[in-house]
């Protein structure tokens, strides 16, 4: 969040990096210890879902991507390492329809273990489209 600090900075040029990041319109609007926002692009890559809206698994791929800038920042690197999404689950709410939709995650627990993220998806009305909920795996670092 703090869009102004080094950090953010790194992650967000890091994130651009990223192929799919890029092949999907995702942009980093946030991420800080516990909390990010992702914004995808609607595009012809994007839209296949009911009504042309964005494809229900390509959201499912966006709440994980909105996760891990919520999780991974809030590891710490002396202890944590991630270990991978263990369980994602997305409900369906409306179809995401608009030019973007934006994912805001937050972790709601982080162990020694797991760590529990919730994801909400809106379109540009600010209407809630669809709700996730990951498990994220952590393992002690040098294990």
């Amino acid at each position: 969040m703090v869009e102004g600090s080094d950090s953010f900075a790194a992650r967000q040029r890091a994130f651009e990096q990223v192929p799919i990041h890029r092949a999907l319109g995702l942009e980093l609007l946030e991420s800080s210890p516990g909390a990010a926002r992702v914004r995808m692009v609607a595009s012809p890559l994007t839209i296949g879902g009911v009504g042309g809206s964005v494809h229900g698994g390509l959201l499912a791929c966006l709440v994980d991507v909105a996760m891990l800038q919520a999780i991974i920042p809030a590891l710490d690197p002396a202890t944590d390492e991630p270990a991978g999404t263990a369980d994602l689950n997305i409900t369906y709410l409306r179809p995401a329809l608009g030019k973007h939709v934006v994912a805001e995650a937050r972790v709601l627990r982080k162990g020694r273990q797991l760590a529990v993220v919730e994801v909400e998806i809106t379109d540009d009305a600010g209407r809630l489209c669809a709700k996730g909920r990951t498990i994220y795996a952590l393992r002690a670092r040098g294990r």
